[in-house]
């Protein structure tokens, strides 16, 4: 079990529908981390944009992009997570896939559909919330929407992170912010939150706010100058969940539910 987990978190602009262009790009991006880290996040549909195209531009999962994060995992020894276009059994799904060191494959799909940007109309909710055990770390993935459901994201199973990855437009980046310090506090986990920049094809602008918070909900980066494209490095303490969990003891006295479907 790792105490310490060393995480690249990739804001960045996104190609419009261009999955040759954002693999080229992430590729480089990937490369250029200064020094060796455990997991690399990417934003949501880092791979296109957040379409609706999913005619167009889904890929199978033994498609080009899942075969260049497996090589990028394997060569980097280390792992990778972002979503993107899933097509499988005639659905079309917003697929976060968290690829191991090994070439092993994780994978979530988005529960809380878009329906602002009609995205139940397009693609099929996930149904299944799922733990990643990494390196002894338990980590809960999430996908932008979900954010705004904490029911969704409760820590009934004592995890460690809580992961989103994003799409998540400048004109509600207050939103992204406050609900991403919440969860953290409410779950007393790290919370992290990978979000994009730039402008999209149907004009929508982005402007990052990726951050990291601590189970007392503390920002673990410097808020300034960060809505530009970065790379941002940050290391989580296993120890520091473990003394606040044991010095409050908060989630002893969580609910207990059963989400029905």
């Amino acid at each position: 079990m790792n105490t310490s987990l060393k995480v690249a978190l990739l804001q960045a602009n996104l190609h419009w529908e261009d999955t040759r262009a954002n693999r080229q790009m992430f590729d480089e991006k990937i490369n250029s981390i200064p020094e060796k880290v455990d997991l690399i996040v990417l934003p949501e549909m880092f791979s296109t944009g957040f379409t609706m195209n999913a005619v167009e531009m889904a890929e199978t999962m033994d498609g080009v992009t899942v075969s260049w994060l497996k090589e990028k995992a394997m060569s980097l020894n280390c792992a990778i997570t972002g979503s993107l276009i899933i097509q499988e059994n005639d659905n079309y799904y917003n697929r976060l896939l968290f690829i191991n060191s090994d070439g092993s494959v994780e994978k979530y799909d988005k529960h809380q559909l878009f329906t602002l940007a009609k995205e139940h109309e397009v693609y099929t909710a996930g149904q299944e919330e799922i733990i990643i055990d990494f390196k002894g770390w338990k980590i809960k993935p999430q996908i932008c929407y979900d954010l705004r459901f904490p029911v969704w994201a409760r820590n009934t199973t004592d995890y460690d992170v809580l992961l989103y990855v994003a799409s998540w437009p400048k004109m509600r980046i207050n939103a992204w912010d406050t609900l991403l310090k919440a969860r953290a506090i409410e779950n007393m986990a790290y919370c992290i939150g990978v979000n994009r920049v730039g402008t999209d094809g149907k004009g929508f602008e982005y402007n990052g706010h990726t951050s990291v918070y601590d189970t007392l909900g503390n920002c673990l980066f410097d808020e300034s100058a960060i809505e530009d494209e970065r790379i941002r490095i940050v290391t989580l303490d296993k120890t520091h969940i473990e003394e606040t969990r044991n010095k409050l003891g908060f989630l002893n006295d969580r609910d207990n539910f059963k989400l029905i479907f």
